[in-house]
Order: structure tokens, then C-alpha cells, then sequence
């Protein structure tokens, strides 16, 4: 077999996971918030998704937002209720920057990464490439 072949087959063998069939967000895809006004409150109703697309815990994404866009708030279920109306559109630009600071490889720019804590601080681990770099607390 050639290595075509051999890929080929490599790739029929894999199986897909359930998570990953239903996943809404493509490989380097950012999934844009949905939500509603409740009031005051900014409800939104995809948080748990945008978290999962990002891999990054829902709390810390919370944190970030929490102070970026300086209001309060707390996650709710797969939700995330913010203590006052805020325009989708800033909220995505947010989520966009958390992206850019705790998501991508500040090397070779890949989604591939993971927050390691290490002596009291927090790194950013390139599986792709290894590069690991320090990033600030929230």
C-alpha cells in the first residue's frame, strides 16, 4: 500500500465522537453569542457552547467578560446573565480578544492549546508547536 492508501484507511478508521458530530463550530470557528435582554440583564443562551467551541472552562471565560466589560453577573446552567443590557456585538469583539490572549499560540497561531498553572502562574501550552508562554491571571 501506498501512503495515500494507507491514509485512507487511517482516516476510516477513526472513529468521531457524538460531541463532535453535533459540535456547532468549525475547527478555527469562533461561535457568535445568542442571547436576549431579560430586563436590565443580558441573558445569553449559548454560553455553554461558545466555552466548549474555545475549550476553556465556562467559569474563566466568565471572568474574562466579567471584567471586560465591567459589570457583574453569574453563569446559570449552559447560560451566562450579565448584570446589565450589552450589545451582542461587543460581547463577540470580547470573546474574540479572550481568543486571541488564552486560545491562540502566540507562535504559530493555532487553536491547539491548553492553561497549565505552574508555581502560582498561568502558562499557555502549544500542543502544535510546544511553545509555552506566561499569561496574566484574571
Amino acid at each position: 500500500m501506498n501512503y495515500e492508501e494507507l491514509l485512507t484507511k487511517a482516516y476510516d478508521e477513526v472513529e468521531v465522537s457524538p460531541e463532535a458530530k453535533n459540535s456547532e463550530c468549525g475547527r478555527f470557528e469562533i461561535l457568535k453569542v445568542e442571547g436576549h435582554f431579560q430586563g436590565t440583564r443580558t441573558a445569553i443562551t449559548n454560553f455553554c457552547q461558545v466555552a466548549d467551541c474555545l475549550r476553556r472552562e465556562q467559569e474563566h471565560l466568565a471572568k474574562f467578560l466579567f471584567k471586560e466589560l465591567a459589570t457583574s453577573g453569574y453563569v446559570d446552567g449552559g447560560r451566562l446573565i450579565l448584570d446589565r443590557k450589552i450589545n451582542s456585538k461587543i460581547i463577540n469583539n470580547k470573546i474574540e480578544e479572550y481568543a486571541k490572549q488564552f486560545v491562540f499560540c502566540g507562535n504559530c497561531k493555532k487553536p491547539d492549546t491548553e492553561l497549565v498553572e505552574e508555581g502560582g502562574k498561568i502558562y499557555l501550552r502549544c500542543l502544535a508547536c510546544g511553545k509555552k508562554q506566561e499569561v496574566y491571571k484574571i
